[in-house]
């Protein structure tokens, strides 16, 4: 009798039964862990109430979390953290992307050639998952750590990457409402239609204070070896320091490190 096939991946039957093959309790648990994640600190009622859930419930998943090393408890403040263990998985995800490891070297020559900080970012669910930083070594800095997330339309990596992108996929994204955050973010699809002509043409985005006032960052896109954008890499910091006659600079500088991390991702 031949041996019996293991099965990989998902069951045939998978497809459009997502709702029936959640569980419940597993949900409840990465809603802690996600919890976790996007406040820091958070005591014990604080999580309970922010997801809904009974003080109990919520101890439960904690103490089961801890136990793998996912949360970890700080008894002087009794606040619940994310552990050791997370950070593990996240590198995993990290350790997919050789354009992770091959960007570092790169990065720590644009932060130090530059002055300011420089970021790796893709795109992930419609928004900009930002995956490395090398930060300057200024008092007043950007900061973007590992995991962060950030509006397409209001950051530098993600106007480069949507301005490379497939023109039906810009026509959707520009159908939905682009959420002001400054006074200077583009939320006219006419006006940000124009920026990403900009961009395609001179080779780099200009984030002037569109997330966050005082804060300029400018990025250029990263291709692979089929020529898609696939990865951003940027620099950000203060714009007394970022100042208008630096711009053409920098989008240079930026500009040369995207392009050599694509030819070192096969791009032609």
């Amino acid at each position: 009798m031949p041996p019996k096939l293991r099965q990989r991946g998902r069951p045939k039957a998978f497809h459009d039964q997502t709702e029936k093959t959640r569980i419940q309790s597993l949900d409840r648990a990465l809603d802690v862990l996600e919890a976790l994640a996007a406040q820091g600190g958070q005591t014990l009622t604080e999580i309970a109430e922010d997801l809904g859930q009974s003080p109990a419930t919520i101890y439960r998943i904690l103490t089961t979390l801890e136990v793998r090393g996912m949360a970890e408890a700080d008894p002087g403040d009794q606040t619940w953290h994310v552990g050791p263990g997370a950070f593990r998985l996240g590198s995993a995800f990290l350790r997919r992307a050789s354009v992770v490891e091959r960007a570092r070297p790169v990065m720590r020559s644009l932060m130090e050639s530059t002055g300011e900080t420089a970021n790796l970012a893709i795109e992930k669910g419609g928004k900009i998952l930002f995956l490395s930083q090398v930060e300057t070594h200024e008092t007043i800095r950007a900061f973007s750590p590992p995991g962060t997330q950030s509006p397409l339309h209001a950051s530098g990596i993600g106007k480069a990457l949507l301005a490379f992108a497939d023109p039906a996929r810009i026509d959707g994204f520009l159908r939905d409402t682009l959420e002001a955050f400054t006074p200077k973010t583009i939320t006219d699809p006419a006006a940000m239609r124009a920026d990403l002509d900009r961009i395609r043409v001179c080779g780099y985005s200009f984030d002037d204070e569109e997330r966050t006032e005082g804060m300029r960052c400018i990025a250029a896109p990263i291709l692979n070896f089929y020529g898609e954008a696939v990865a951003g890499i940027s620099v950000s910091g203060p714009t007394h320091r970022m100042r208008e006659d630096r711009i053409e600079h920098l989008g240079a500088l930026i500009s040369r490190a995207a392009a050599d991390l694509s030819r070192a991702l096969g791009a032609p």
